[in-house]
């Protein structure tokens, strides 16, 4: 069989991206948004009664119903951090497949449960295995893309992420309908590991990143990967050039110390990594999950719609992130990263605002309306520039060198304000009600600031060319600056550009 499939150049990167990234981030989506749909089901209260909060509304259910639920962001921080261990061992295809073995394994055991404590299990290994998968794809994604098309390549996944979520409530709507029976909850649990068998499938078809192969010592595949990336001749100049890059930053990381992570140093790697920690802190601390967990909760408790009623407006609220996330797509390459970032807090902060003023009314139809608007408008807003534009961020930021710890620590950081968000969002209705939502008012609104003063845009720099832009950087308000005023290279990463290039030279 030809390698790759016999994918070449753009081709290839489309394949990885249809065969690996999409049924990865799909199941990631779908395991997100699935078990806030079936928490007012009638057969799945029966079997978990401790975390009814339809019937009782104590709030020892209410922190029961959060702390099962959010448990597995906690696996998912275990897996995150566990990859800055494992990550550069194993490689990244064979991260990705282990972790996307351990989310079937999670799917199976949730999916046949009978009792809280198995349950519990289950949702720690799931996410345990989300975590790894979540913390390597961007990785591995960023490292055999070019750097004119990385940015479309890799917020593909926040589009796959919003397939997933709106997928699972779609289903969940459907199985409403016989929700007398257990079928009702443990089919839809259990479907989502179909996309994990997928990708497993077919990741050792698709390439090893050329990093990570060089760092190794194995340099004829590095560069037989990158031809066939770039679709040109292994040999030929454009690979030369790319394999020269990645040497010199592989320099660094034989002279590296354990704590190197943390110290600023001439690159500013403590610098860094806490961009890339908070860019993945703000896809948390927006409030999204607020919705995205518990969207059925809120439109059937919180705005006293009927049961199908919620969930046919959550899964059709779910869906509107697949209007934001395609326009992050098309977008992101042309406007850069730090508009998206800004237009997205911004909307998520004005829509936030009209919600909590809506919530406060109770009784008028009218408010109803503009409240159920909000709520789509801040799922418009937030994957447009906080789905998967933070996984790709905290990858960009990072020199080249500590990419996958940083990444590995962003993502264990964005685990934790997943925890943190999903277990206290049970009790902030119960104690603040509407008022809870003018917290989100005020991180959104902050996160604005922040991104405009501290964030440098990274959109068309090539990973290694990312240092330069940091050594220059002596203040934390300097990288934006610079990285407005440093001339870009020129990259051959489109392979129309790459055969153009070679052919001038033969001529």
């Amino acid at each position: 069989m030809a390698p790759f499939l016999g994918f070449r150049g753009s081709r290839l990167n489309l394949a990885t991206i249809l065969l690996v990234v999409f049924p990865a981030y799909m199941c990631f989506g779908y395991n997100l948004a699935v078990a806030g749909g079936l928490l007012t089901m009638p057969s799945f209260i029966e079997q978990f009664p401790k975390m009814d909060t339809v019937n009782n509304s104590s709030k020892l259910n209410s922190n029961v119903q959060g702390t099962v639920v959010a448990l597995y962001t906690v696996g998912a921080i275990f897996g995150a951090l566990n990859t800055i261990f494992v990550g550069d061992w194993l490689g990244r295809r064979r991260v990705i497949f282990f972790s996307s073995a351990l989310v079937i394994i999670g799917a199976l055991l949730m999916a046949s449960s009978y009792s809280l404590a198995q349950f519990i299990v289950a949702r720690l290994v799931q996410g345990f295995g989300t975590g790894g998968v979540t913390a390597t794809v961007p990785v591995w994604q960023s490292e055999i893309s070019g750097s004119s098309h990385r940015g479309s390549h890799v917020v593909t996944e926040g589009l796959f992420v919003s397939v997933g979520i709106a997928s699972s409530l779609w289903i969940d709507l459907g199985f409403s309908f016989i929700d007398s029976s257990s079928v009702a909850w443990r089919v839809p649990l259990v479907l989502q590991s179909s996309l994990s068998i997928f990708a497993m499938c077919f990741i050792f078809f698709m390439p090893e990143s050329p990093r990570w192969l060089l760092g190794k010592g194995r340099e004829q595949e590095a560069r037989e990967i990158l031809g066939a990336l770039r679709d040109v001749d292994a040999n030929s100049d454009t690979v030369q050039e790319e394999i020269g890059d990645i040497h010199r930053s592989l320099e660094l990381l034989h002279s590296v110390g354990r704590w190197e992570i943390l110290k600023m140093g001439e690159k500013r790697n403590l610098h860094r990594l806490l961009l890339g920690i908070t860019g993945q802190s703000f896809g948390q601390l927006c409030g999204i999950n607020t919705l995205t967990f518990y969207a059925t909760v809120i439109f059937e408790q919180r705005l006293g719609l009927g049961g199908t009623e919620s969930r046919i407006l959550s899964a059709a609220m779910t869906t509107i992130q697949l209007v934001g996330a395609l326009a992050a797509v098309l977008t992101i390459d042309r406007l850069g990263r730090r508009p998206l970032m800004l237009i997205s807090a911004s909307g998520m902060c004005i829509s936030m605002a009209v919600l909590a003023g809506t919530s406060s009314t109770t009784n008028n139809h009218a408010a109803l309306i503009v409240a159920v608007v909000a709520l789509y408008g801040v799922n418009m807003f937030y994957p447009f520039g906080f789905l998967g534009l933070p996984f790709l961020y905290s990858t960009e930021v990072a020199p080249p060198h500590l990419r996958a710890k940083i990444s590995g620590l962003s993502n264990c950081m964005t685990w934790l304000f997943t925890f943190v968000v999903v277990e206290v969002t049970p009790t902030g209705f119960q104690d603040i009600n509407y008022r809870y939502y003018i917290i989100w008012v005020v991180i959104n609104f902050v996160i604005v600031v922040t991104v405009y003063l501290f964030f440098p845009e990274t959109n068309g720099r090539s990973l290694e060319e990312m240092d330069e832009i940091f050594i220059q950087s002596n203040t934390i308000f300097d990288a934006p600056r610079i990285a407005r005023s440093l001339p870009k290279r020129e990259h051959f990463d489109h392979a129309t550009d790459s055969r153009e290039h070679n052919l001038e030279e033969k001529s």
